[in-house]
């Protein structure tokens, strides 16, 4: 695979005495298009993944009550996490997707879903193991797999059909080498959402091989047009082989309090605290009492944490009427697939074949905005740009506007 894709942007790397592992990966396009963009005044972001949301009021409040009563938020909490917040984790995987998990022995809480993911991913892949991603696919996945010194093997998704899990091209990638299958649902950075009929062929495939399945579901909860949530992890038979990270981050604009959780069997959970208690010892004491009010203010009904997602997942659907809407009248730049869920698109480049690096540099600095080149996200990114709708909806027509206009002067 070409790695030129994923150098820094505009920056010569000294690797010298650095070591493989790290010197073949590189920090996402994603974190690199707004440093460049830094550089350039007033520019409006269609780039990386942030909601413009703050965290909700009834969360901040409680933590501004712990500050000032509980000498613990300060200290480390246990390295698994905080008891009562794996708790509240169990009561709400049971709630929502009928999950049983032993809270204290089945969970325990990251540094953000992106330190499990690290975590997992270096305790089950070895030198040389081969890991089959569908493509495109979240960049930091590809990164983590190779610092594991894992392969990662890309399985184009069939973009036609919605950015569709091709499953007999999963089966067709089985190698001796295969360990593990990973995934991310809802789809960073297609916005597609699998279907359960194809998630559960993969889980066959995996029982069938004895392949571990890595499930990213930091957007579990982000769908539009009514449309249901199939976790893997609500299949009993594999529960020996799969991990789960999930993620508060989105679902309550918590993306700087870095806080999310892995569940998955016992004994995995306890090699992986191995990697936790090396690298993080555990997940910031103060973001684990916000994800324990989060929690607390979520019943599944009416409780703060619902009405907060609820009009969250509202503003999200909007948004992504204005963009889908905004990408439709520009049929001479791009086509795309219209999202099922997250806050992203990934529109395909029909623009005098343009390459998609060389077209996010010209928008960045000819129109002064952010967009993430598709080549990061996988080979059949390419040719491909990733624009979020996290964005305000007034952001977010300014950018076409923009658009629309550099387009008018560059033909």
């Amino acid at each position: 695979m070409d790695r030129s894709v994923y150098s820094n942007v505009g920056k010569k790397e000294d690797t010298t005495g650095i070591a493989k592992r790290v010197a073949q990966i590189s920090v996402s396009a994603i974190k690199q298009m707004p440093v460049l963009a830094s550089k350039i005044e007033g520019c409006i972001s269609l780039g990386q993944g942030i909601p413009s949301f703050g965290t909700p009021s009834f969360i901040r409040e409680s933590i501004v009550a712990a500050l000032k009563h509980d000498e613990f938020i300060g200290k480390y909490s246990l390295q698994p996490g905080i008891p009562e917040l794996k708790l509240e984790i169990a009561k709400y995987l049971h709630r929502t997707n009928g999950i049983n998990v032993d809270p204290e022995r089945e969970l325990f809480v990251s540094c953000g879903a992106m330190e499990a993911l690290a975590g997992v991913i270096s305790t089950v892949v070895d030198r040389g193991d081969e890991v089959l991603i569908p493509s495109p696919n979240y960049s930091s996945h590809i990164e983590q797999i190779l610092f594991a010194e894992g392969n990662p093997v890309f399985v184009p998704l069939i973009e036609e059909e919605g950015w569709r899990l091709d499953v007999a091209g999963f089966r067709k990638a089985l190698t001796p080498k295969t360990k593990a299958i990973l995934l991310c649902n809802p789809v960073n950075p297609t916005g597609a959402v699998f279907r359960e009929e194809d998630l559960r062929a993969m889980a066959e495939m995996a029982l069938e091989r004895n392949l571990f399945i890595i499930s990213d579901e930091a957007y579990d909860f982000l769908l539009y047009d009514g449309l249901p949530h199939f976790s893997l992890a609500s299949i009993p038979e594999l529960k020996t082989l799969l991990i789960t990270c999930k993620s508060f981050s989105k679902m309550y604009c918590m993306t700087g309090w870095r806080v999310g959780y892995m569940l998955t069997a016992a004994r995995i959970v306890d090699q992986v605290l191995k990697v936790h208690d090396a690298f993080a010892i555990c997940a910031p004491t103060i973001s684990q009492y916000a994800a324990l009010a989060a929690l607390k203010a979520t019943n599944g009904k009416d409780g703060d944490g619902d009405r907060f997602i609820r009009q969250l997942v509202e503003a999200l659907s909007s948004r992504r009427d204005i963009i889908c809407d905004r990408l439709d009248g520009l049929p001479h730049l791009f086509s795309f697939q219209r999202p099922k869920g997250a806050y992203y698109v990934f529109p395909k480049i029909t623009h005098d074949n343009e390459n998609d690096m060389d077209l996010a540099l010209r928008l960045l600095h000819e129109a002064r905005v952010i967009t993430i080149p598709g080549s990061g996200f996988g080979p059949t990114g390419a040719g491909h740009i990733r624009l979020s709708f996290g964005a305000p909806e007034k952001d977010i027509h300014r950018a076409f506007d923009r658009i629309d206009e550099w387009a008018h002067l560059s033909t």
